[in-house]
């Protein structure tokens, strides 16, 4: 079965940088798969970060990290990386990597602007990412 790991959290400063890991295990990266990422603070809902494809769908970033995290993927590692710059304490969340054997997530937030966690098979625990202010 698919598992997913996430990691690379940690405490860091305002306008500090983080690069967090989410390694894969049970599908190749040569089959099409997206793998995304999602955030939730104290109090809030879950949120769409980023995703990756395989297809040449290339990559979603919602509006509030866009210009300031990255997403790429190392597919003889199979990971995929969230690089994460000029953190705002606003950022402070529980971080977690999701993937789709498909591309239907994908699709769906380069269509409609948002990343859909239904749409999403597996998922990793997550890892605590704090920005102190």
């Amino acid at each position: 079965d698919v598992q997913l790991q996430a990691s690379g959290g940690g405490l860091v400063q305002a306008g500090g940088s983080l690069r967090l890991s989410c390694a894969a295990s049970g599908f190749t990266f040569d089959d099409d798969y997206s793998i995304a990422w999602f955030r939730q603070a104290p109090g809030k809902e879950r949120e769409g970060v980023s995703c990756i494809s395989s297809s040449d769908l290339g990559t979603y970033y919602a509006d509030s990290v866009k210009g300031r995290f990255s997403v790429s993927s190392d597919n003889a590692k199979n990971t995929v990386y969230l690089q994460m710059n000029s953190l705002k304490p606003e950022d402070t969340a529980v971080y977690y990597c999701a993937a789709e054997r498909q591309d239907l997530g994908i699709s769906t937030a380069l269509a409609m602007g948002v990343l859909m966690p239904d749409l999403y098979d597996y998922w990793g625990q997550g890892t605590l990412v704090t920005v102190s202010s």
